[in-house]
């Protein structure tokens, strides 16, 4: 099909993939269906173990909800034959207790199963919560680059609240209605061989027929999950850079594609729904087909005399009866195949093993001071890309080091490395000569306090945001670190003090007060390494002398590393470092690198001699 001949939807559709594949898919979709119903359903029975005595229990009640069930047809059959046909009423008020008792002993036990039920698949999909969200928090930096947020916000909780009904009641019912289901077969063989084998004419296409809508079904629900998935991944972008739309006015087009994207989720639900209907239509057919055929063929029985008319108005109540579970299975089928299709997504996600891992035997990090070393250090996001060409330098312990150079030179690529975000490709980074990969992962990265360019608060209050990742500190320590860093004026301001509620991101905050309680939360938190990252970009003059004072008293107390563009903020500095595309140009101090008249001189000329770039 040529280009211009193509459709709008089908132009639509390939630019989608292509921006996907622009960026880096991460969770490959194409690759949901490899696991095997039997190793889902192992997989889920892992999470529904621990609960295993409830699940027995409520399956060891399946046979007395369908005994209360199935014992009711028999009771009208027993009122027709033996009290109304021959016009005796004796006794019958017992049969009518009988009948009254079954109803309500049926609604009590079906409450019971069910209460127990949902308990348990509720405990078992916390636990499946609870694991997924850990997983997610150890995985590398990177694997967050490749799959929209939106994406992950999707498996996590849409896919996992598609389970709950499988778990929590979806699949002992289906044991229950097998079970009635054998028992009306083996009933119905009881009150008549003939009249049994007529009504089950209708089973084997039936059982034919929804072997066939299986795999429709679930190649529909799977599909209804990536579109859900690129749905939310699509609300997510936007609501979170709304303000960027609405700079541009791009709401006609955000809405547009917002339109496009819903409108595939609509017509995959629109498959499922009709794969459904149908599905249930032909049971219902099935149904009535049968309940004629009973009447056509019973009629001339019962006026033969080979039946009773009891007999022919149970075994009519027994197949309506047995078609009931043939429409919850039918039901509870498809269900099953959404949780299934779900299962696989969040299963595939669980077995993503992209994180930075941490030694089974780890060396300890030694107390006091340390001595870092990057000896030969070459890394790249992508293949052979590099970003960093042959580091090497050592930072002695309560040194103050600058890193300074172009944007994309690779100097946060120095701090991600350091705090193993991500691993060097080739070379070492030592502390005191062991290599950080032999460290254990959260005892090295506690070592350090980091306040980037954006510095990002939680919903919670200010205390709670200073106190992050020092949770022993009290509020002593709190007030003193706010203090240091000239936050404590501004916390005073708010009527609650410390206790004022920060909103989502620090929406409510102004970009230098979030950065003054990020020094303040570096502070409190006490590491052995210091990493600014920018950490004064985004202030204005007189905040960003407060903070330079600040930083100053910071900086004093441990080794530090600094990234910085303004080079006023680093002329201090016991040495300087200049990274340009990679590699590592000059070091120095400031009065060195200016008298040297290298790069570092020129980018200070840039800087603060209007005239440096004619």
């Amino acid at each position: 099909m040529s280009k211009d001949k193509k459709t709008k939807k089908e132009l639509n559709t390939e630019e989608m993939i292509r921006k996907e594949q622009a960026i880096g898919s991460g969770f490959k979709e194409q690759q949901l269906g490899e696991i095997s119903d039997l190793e889902l359903t192992r997989r889920l029975w892992h999470y529904m173990k621990p609960y295993k005595w409830t699940f027995l229990f409520c399956l060891l009640l399946l046979p007395l909800v369908s005994a209360i069930q199935l014992v009711q047809p028999y009771l009208l059959q027993v009122a027709i034959d033996d009290f109304l046909i021959p016009r005796k009423f004796d006794g019958i008020e017992l049969l009518v207790g009988a009948f009254a008792a079954s109803l309500f002993g049926r609604a009590f036990v079906e409450f019971g199963q069910l209460y127990l039920m949902q308990r348990a698949g509720q405990r078992a999909l916390y636990d499946l919560r609870v694991e997924v969200f850990a997983h997610v928090q150890r995985l590398s930096v990177s694997f967050f680059h490749k799959n929209p947020v939106g994406r992950l916000m999707t498996r996590m909780t849409t896919d996992v609240e598609s389970l709950q009904e499988a778990l929590s009641s979806g699949m002992i019912t289906m044991v229950g209605d097998i079970f009635t289901l054998s028992a009306i077969v083996v009933l119905l063989l009881v009150l008549d061989w003939r009249l049994a084998l007529v009504s089950f004419l209708v089973v084997p296409p039936l059982v034919i027929l929804t072997a066939v809508f299986r795999s429709f079904l679930r190649r529909a629900f799977r599909a209804i999950r990536v579109k859900i998935a690129r749905l939310n991944a699509h609300l997510q972008e936007s609501v979170t850079g709304m303000h960027i739309i609405q700079y541009f006015v791009r709401e006609r087009i955000s809405a547009r594609e917002y339109e496009e994207i819903n409108k595939d989720y609509r017509l995959a639900n629109i498959k499922s729904v009709r794969y459904d209907a149908m599905l249930y239509a032909v049971v219902e057919a099935a149904g009535s087909i049968t309940v004629g055929a009973i009447i056509w063929y019973g009629s001339g029985q019962v006026l033969e005399g080979v039946v009773t008319l009891g007999v022919l108005v149970a075994f009519i109540e027994y197949m309506q009866k047995f078609f009931v579970p043939i429409r919850d299975l039918a039901q509870k089928y498809n269900l099953l195949q959404s949780a299934m299709a779900s299962s696989e997504r969040i299963f595939q996600l669980l077995d993503t093993n992209e994180q930075i891992p941490s030694p089974a035997n780890p060396t300890a990090i030694p107390d006091g001071e340390l001595t870092i070393e990057f000896d030969d250090v070459w890394f790249a996001y992508n293949d052979e890309d590099w970003i960093l060409k042959g580091i090497d330098f050592t930072i002695s312990p309560g040194e103050k080091i600058a890193i300074v150079g172009h944007t994309g030179a690779g100097k946060t690529t120095i701090m991600n490395l350091l705090l193993r975000l991500h691993d060097v490709d080739r070379g070492q980074i030592r502390v005191n000569g062991v290599d950080i990969r032999e460290l254990d992962l959260n005892a090295w990265r506690d070592r350090f306090s980091v306040v980037l360019q954006d510095s990002f608060l939680f919903r919670g209050t200010i205390g709670e945001n200073i106190r992050l990742g020092a949770l022993g500190a009290s509020r002593e320590e709190i007030e003193q670190a706010a203090r240091t860093v000239r936050a404590h004026e501004l916390i005073s301001r708010y009527e609650k003090g410390y206790e004022h509620m920060v909103k989502e991101r620090g929406g409510n905050l102004s970009s230098g007060e979030r950065q003054l309680l990020a020094f303040a939360r570096a502070l409190v938190h006490a590491p052995d390494v210091l990493l600014l990252d920018e950490a004064t970009a985004n202030v204005d003059t007189e905040t960003e002398a407060l903070i330079q004072q600040a930083q100053e008293v910071l900086m004093e107390r441990q080794t530090s590393l600094v990234i910085a563009h303004r080079l006023s903020t680093i002329r201090t500095s016991n040495r300087i470092m200049v990274l340009h595309r990679g590699e590592l140009l000059e070091s120095g101090t400031h009065e060195e690198l200016l008298e040297a008249k290298g790069h570092y001189h020129k980018l200070y000329r840039l800087q603060y001699s209007p005239d440096a770039a004619a």
